[in-house]
């Protein structure tokens, strides 16, 4: 599993302008059971994005499609874990 976390580098309102692309490339990569879970951060600085990919090398091709990355909006940083211990529920999405 891997931790994608953007810093937002823009203006919001330059950010915004690229939010609908962003959302239509998340919703692409949902589709395709790559992406678990995604939202911005508190205060709103970037965003968190926990994927599920064979590897990093592939997880940074999909990440070069990302509006955000394409426009230079975010710096992007990935963190690759092993899941250990997870809730029951999920074990269906991560065992």
């Amino acid at each position: 599993m891997f931790i994608i976390d953007l810093k937002y580098i823009v203006p919001l309102e330059e950010l915004d302008e690229h939010m609908e692309a962003h959302v239509k490339y998340l919703h692409k990569y949902y589709a395709k059971n790559i992406f678990i879970a995604s939202g911005r951060k508190v205060p709103r600085t970037g965003g968190i994005i926990l994927a599920m990919a064979k590897d990093e090398e592939t997880l940074k091709k999909i990440l070069m499609e990302d509006p955000f990355y394409k426009h230079r909006l975010a710096d992007f940083s990935i963190t690759q874990f092993l899941t250990s211990q997870y809730h029951p529920d999920l074990k269906s999405l991560l065992g």
